[in-house]
């Protein structure tokens, strides 16, 4: 990981200097270097959620946790980064059926696409789209055999079809005030959204090359 030539999935991964910098604010953060699921909450505000919002909350927490070990290490906290700024598109919309696919069937219902963007407009604060017109509009777009289902390859290939659909998807998935939050070593204001998008040049110090 020390490589400034390291490569992920086709981009530049985080250089070496960065690696450095993000290292120092985890280890700030997290001296047993490890994060909890409980201090990711507590990092970022999102304590008192409701039960669903909750579970997806935990969700998201678990796709990072790799290792499945219950905790969030630096390696994992850097693949993180690398998928939410550097990742490729098709990288992306990979993790977010992930997200999705709560049962981990293969697939997606309108009833997971649902409770998942429930989760995220708690999250987000409010969306332009409802939960329900967010979930039609997926499934009108790229269910093309109105099986009410959605497989990895269906949804990939629809979103990345459909320029406007992508962008909503992209939008309301942006993670990158995760890391706003982490490296800043602050809360979101309460009276902002908590995840909400930011620029990424203001993630501090850290120089993101696209």
């Amino acid at each position: 990981m020390g490589n400034n030539e390291s490569r992920a999935g086709g981009q530049a991964a985080v250089s070496a200097k960065e690696t450095y910098v993000w290292y120092r604010k985890f280890m700030r953060e997290y001296p047993s270097g490890l994060q909890t699921l409980h201090e990711f909450k507590t990092l970022l505000g999102l304590q008192g959620l409701n039960p669903k919002a909750n579970q997806h909350v935990d969700q998201v927490y678990n796709t990072f946790d790799m290792n499945k070990d219950g905790f969030i290490d630096f390696l994992e906290f850097i693949a993180a980064i690398n998928l939410v700024i550097r990742g490729k598109m098709d990288q992306k919309l990979k993790w977010y059926f992930k997200l999705y696919d709560a049962d981990g069937n293969g697939s997606i219902d309108k009833k997971e696409l649902l409770n998942i963007f429930m989760a995220v407009q708690a999250l987000n604060g409010q969306q332009t789209l409802s939960p329900e017109e967010f979930t039609n509009l997926v499934f009108n777009k790229i269910d093309i055999n109105n099986d009410g289902e959605l497989t990895l390859e269906e949804f990939i290939n629809g979103t990345e079809k459909d320029q406007d659909l992508l962008d909503i998807v992209s939008k309301s998935f942006d993670f990158s005030n995760v890391l706003k939050v982490i490296y800043s070593g602050k809360q979101p204001d309460t009276e902002e959204a908590s995840f909400k998008p930011c620029e990424k040049t203001d993630l501090g110090k850290v120089e993101v090359k696209q």
